[in-house]
């Protein structure tokens, strides 16, 4: 493979000032949306609680003594308990494929998949969960260790603007081999345009994947041209991944029978996931950020109720 496949993005050109305020409006549009359906403490079935202060009140008999702030009563001389909110404590879980298909010939879909992760990774650190970005080739790496505290998104966005892109995805294993932390209720992510080198790896992939711990998104990342290429007459195909050329005759009839087999690909992807009882999302590199981040976090996760 030539070196234009390994492609790193300069942080200063994806990540800049004007993106990073995209990003501080959008979790002020999540809060704001949370805050309007708030009804009371929200349970969940995880564990790993933070206590966070929130108000004081008169001690009741029915209220638990040990609860009392003893701090107020010698100044007031009248009995208050201390309110905490408790606040769920996940492992954001972000995996960006960093394969050769995701960068050529459409870097859109590189920028596009890597703005998905540092968006979420944001969202993650904001609400004081533990982030893990990865890579995602032959297998899953980890590189960085698992992060929180609004303070490390810098980590993240150098981390993100350094990963190369290039070389081939082995879906089925990476997806097997990927062992997410059970140590606290886990929210995965995993960008891709989900290119397995066989016809149904991808849906197979997705299968191994049901064991994951906690909530699971798939999000396709893929360039209007993959849908409807512009095709006609000779032409010659390289696979950008395997550096396996071939030469053909596109005609009309070829072009329909592709856009079918494209369309049926994403719609068998996205039932292999639902049957997984996980989500599904496609995204366009053409259309609004900011709508299908929006779209993607209201469609059920955990991630935009708690930060």
């Amino acid at each position: 493979m030539d070196s234009s496949s390994n492609t790193t993005t300069n942080s200063e050109q994806l990540f800049d000032a004007a993106f990073l305020d995209r990003l501080r409006a959008l979790f002020l549009k999540l809060r704001k949306r949370r805050q309007l359906r708030k009804k009371g403490i929200q349970s969940t079935p995880a564990t790993g609680f933070t206590r966070e202060f929130k108000d004081f009140r008169h001690y009741t008999p029915d209220d638990d003594y040990r609860s009392i702030d003893w701090r107020v009563y010698a100044r007031l001389g009248r009995l208050f308990i201390r309110l905490y909110e408790e606040i769920q404590e996940f492992h954001l879980h972000v995996v960006v494929d960093t394969s050769a298909s995701m960068a050529r010939p459409f870097p859109e879909k590189r920028i596009t998949a890597l703005k998905i992760g540092v968006a979420l990774s944001y969202l993650g650190l904001i609400g004081q969960h533990r982030v893990s970005f990865y890579s995602m080739g032959t297998r899953i790496r980890e590189d960085l260790p698992p992060l929180k505290g609004q303070g490390n998104i810098q980590r993240i966005l150098d981390y993100a603007s350094r990963l190369e892109f290039g070389g081939a995805t082995t879906l089925r294993r990476a997806f097997r081999e990927f062992r997410p932390s059970r140590r606290r209720y886990g929210i995965i992510f995993v960008i891709s345009d989900f290119y397995g080198g066989a016809v149904g790896a991808a849906q197979k992939a997705v299968k191994s994947a049901v064991s994951w711990p906690g909530e699971t998104h798939f999000i396709h990342v893929h360039h209007p041209w993959e849908e409807n290429p512009e095709l006609d007459g000779e032409i010659e195909l390289l696979d950008v991944e395997t550096n396996e050329m071939r030469r053909l005759w596109f005609t009309k009839k070829d072009l329909e029978k592709y856009v079918e087999n494209y369309r049926e690909f994403q719609e068998s992807l996205e039932r292999a996931c639902i049957s997984g009882q996980m989500d599904y999302q496609r995204w366009r590199t053409d259309q609004p950020f900011e709508d299908l981040f929006l779209e993607m976090l209201s469609r059920g996760s955990a991630l935009a109720h708690t930060s």
